[in-house]
């Protein structure tokens, strides 16, 4: 084997055969500092990445009918004054009949979405008797947000056309007035307890079926407590005119109600009826004036029938039937008919009681109610129209008690028991001026006019006659005589009895002098008083002795 010979390197090897050289690898021992650069950006962009997607919030899509104000970039989102969104995008729907508005929210706004969370444009409203929105004015229209926490989360809304009157914040209740006619009640109107404010209506609309008003209204605290379970709640709205049996009536609750309409509720102070708060939702009926509204309503009722031969002019459906003075039943029905037969007319009178206005006492479970009215008819209960009011000439019905009336009993016709009726005050009275006006055109008025210039003429005579002169002469004279005799008394006797009362009252002064506390007759009795009182304490001490010592009378007082 032939040994190889070192070269120095770079000489080149002629010689066939020779073997080429070999490099010689070796490892570093760190990373270069160059590739540190590239890393620290990759991480630093890593971490303002995921904070830029850490600090983003939600985003959710309002619709609205039309977006005048809103502007994509400027248009802000607030919650409380406090900004917490803003729209990103603005375009019109597909349908063409919406406004799409985008807006991203601040992070953190998360829990806020829900299916009850509202959104709403706010600008300048004038509006239900309430300005809103006068602060964009300046700041440019914004969307407000009214957010609730509980329910479903939700990311697309519809926004609300006008802002609500009530936030979900606001403490308080909402309760639902059910209404056959709504009146012009719109939202807006305010609810008002003993005259002030304390609530708004919400919103007002048909129910599903279409019959009746469904109206809502908010009451704020600490105003809902004083809503109970038997709180009764009517319409003020306008101008509340009344023309019936108890005369004229305006009422209005404020110069407010009669441009916009109002609420007012009221709880009855009733024995029967327990009164409760009325918790959150409760419905109640919305009666058309405070008279509805304090009638109370009664299952029972009665129908009867009666029949006036007089003029029932201002008596109209309606009309009370009073009881001693309370309000029983209501007129139904006025007709007028005629009966051939007796060639007269009638007019029959529909009435309604309700025999539950009267509070039975004792067994109530064993009245009949038929016959109990039969024995009051028996015993002289009569309908009677009397004048509720001399300015609107209005009639009703008044049941009372008449035993002077010829007996009559309950009968029955057309299908409705009638109850006997006695003609009215006014009609009797004219009934007895037409009776006194016939009886007066049957005098003998020739014989008694006769008479009365016969007494006429005798009374002449003594008038002008020469005795009567004579006579009222000599009074004249005894008054003459009278007024002197006066005179003398007024000169004479009466300067005597002014002496006589000064002396009575110079001997009183003398009296009361004598017997004054300080008076020298006054201490004499005092001392005499003392002495008679120590004599009297003596004799008293002599008798004690000698009923101990009957002895000393004879022997005298020995010593002990």
């Amino acid at each position: 084997m032939t040994a190889s010979v070192d070269k120095p390197a770079g000489t080149e090897i002629d010689e066939p055969g020779a073997e080429l050289p070999l490099g010689e690898a070796f490892t570093r021992g760190r990373l270069s500092i160059v590739w540190l650069i590239p890393v620290l950006a990759l991480l630093v962009g890593g971490w303002l990445a995921y904070k830029t997607w850490s600090e983003k919030g939600p985003t959710i899509s309002i619709a609205f009918k039309a977006a005048a104000g809103l502007q994509v970039g400027k248009t802000l989102i607030k919650f409380k004054d406090v900004e917490v969104g803003k729209v990103t995008a603005i375009r019109v729907a597909e349908d063409l009949k919406e406004v799409l508005v985008t807006a991203e929210l601040v992070a953190g706004t998360e829990p806020w979405l829900t299916k009850r969370t509202r959104f709403w444009i706010a600008r300048p409203r004038i509006a239900a008797g309430r300005v809103s929105g006068l602060d964009t004015l300046l700041s440019g229209a914004f969307i407000e947000m009214d957010p609730v926490t509980e329910g479903k989360r939700a990311r697309d809304y519809i926004g609300l056309e006008e802002p609500p009157f009530f936030k979900t914040d606001e403490l308080g209740k909402r309760f639902t007035l059910r209404s056959a006619d709504g009146g012009i009640v719109t939202a807006g109107a305010p609810v008002y307890y003993r005259s002030k404010q304390v609530g708004q209506v919400v919103s007002s609309r048909l129910d599903d079926a279409g019959e009746e008003v469904d109206i809502e209204v908010f009451i704020g605290a600490p105003h809902d407590r004083l809503v109970r379970t038997n709180s009764r709640f009517w319409n003020t709205s306008g101008l509340d005119l009344t023309l019936d049996a108890g005369g004229v009536r305006l009422d209005s609750e404020s110069f407010m109600t009669i441009l916009i309409g109002g609420i007012v509720f009221a709880t009855p102070a009733t024995i029967d009826e327990e009164s409760l708060e009325a918790p959150a939702g409760a419905t109640f009926r919305l009666y058309k004036n405070r008279d509805e509204a304090d009638a109370r309503v009664y299952e029972s009722k009665k129908q009867y029938l009666m029949f006036f031969d007089g003029s029932v002019r201002g008596l109209q459906v309606g009309a009370p039937v009073m009881l001693r003075g309370i309000a029983i039943g209501k007129v139904l029905d006025v007709r007028l008919d005629f009966d051939i037969a007796d060639f007269a007319f009638e007019i029959p009178v529909l009435i309604e009681i309700e025999p539950e206005r009267v509070n039975m006492k004792g067994d109530a479970d064993t009245v009949n109610y038929d016959r109990a009215i039969e024995q009051m008819v028996a015993a002289g209960l009569r309908g009677q129209l009397q004048t509720g009011s001399l300015i609107t000439g209005q009639l009703y019905v008044e049941l009372g008690f008449h035993p002077s009336a010829p007996p009559a009993s309950i009968t029955e016709e057309q299908g409705y028991k009638v109850v006997p009726t006695v003609p009215a005050s006014l009609e009797a009275i004219t009934t007895k001026v037409d009776n006194l006006l016939d009886t007066f055109g049957r005098l003998p008025l020739e014989k008694i006019a006769s008479n009365a210039l016969g007494t006429v003429e005798g009374v002449n005579r003594l008038v002008n006659s020469a005795e009567l002169a004579s006579a009222i002469t000599a009074l004249g004279q005894t008054l003459s005589r009278s007024d002197a005799a006066l005179a003398k008394i007024d000169k004479q006797v009466v300067p005597e009895m002014a002496a006589a009362l000064s002396q009575a009252r110079a001997t009183l002064s003398a009296v009361q002098g004598l017997v004054a506390r300080d008076s020298a007759m006054v201490a004499e009795i005092r001392r005499l008083m003392h002495e008679l009182t120590a004599a009297a304490r003596s004799v008293n001490e002599l008798a004690d002795y000698l009923e101990r010592h009957p002895e000393a009378l004879i022997r005298g007082k020995g010593t002990r």
